[in-house]
């Protein structure tokens, strides 16, 4: 019985989105000014990912990804798997 609850709560977990407009809050002034071309073809600021090298935020449109440093370098070759 605890296992399911701990597989519930991960799921939920999972499914949780913050507000848009905490994940802007939290890029860069060149990360902001590279998301502008990315936003003009159809992508969307999915999430952020953290670490020592500095934010990484993941852009999605439709089952293409791209990434934007913290620098604001933009990449679209990049091969990340989503989980569901």
């Amino acid at each position: 019985m605890q296992a399911v609850f701990e597989r519930e709560v991960l799921l939920e977990r999972r499914q949780y989105t913050p507000q848009q407009s905490n994940l802007w809050d939290k890029l860069s002034l060149a990360q902001k000014f590279s998301s502008n071309s990315l936003t003009q073809f159809g992508y969307d600021l999915s999430f952020i990912r953290h670490s020592k090298s500095g934010n990484l935020a993941i852009f999605l449109c439709d089952n293409n990804a791209a990434t934007i440093a913290d620098d604001g370098e933009i990449s679209t070759l990049v091969s990340i798997v989503i989980r569901a």
